[in-house]
């Protein structure tokens, strides 16, 4: 399954975006993420400071 970002959680800081090896996160008022070209690397899981996405 791709990253899913809890939209509740997300400060939109762009850290997310800025590891994304195949850059499918856009910051808008949250974190979006393309599901269709997430590769489920789990950078952006890592990356996230108040882990606000996750891969189930």
């Amino acid at each position: 399954m791709p990253a899913k970002v809890k939209a509740e959680d997300c400060t939109a800081c762009g850290k997310c975006a800025e590891v994304c090896p195949v850059e499918c996160i856009k910051i808008e008022d949250v974190a979006v993420i393309k599901a269709d070209e997430c590769t489920e690397c789990g950078a952006c899981v890592d990356e996230c400071p108040v882990d606000a996405i996750t891969i189930e």
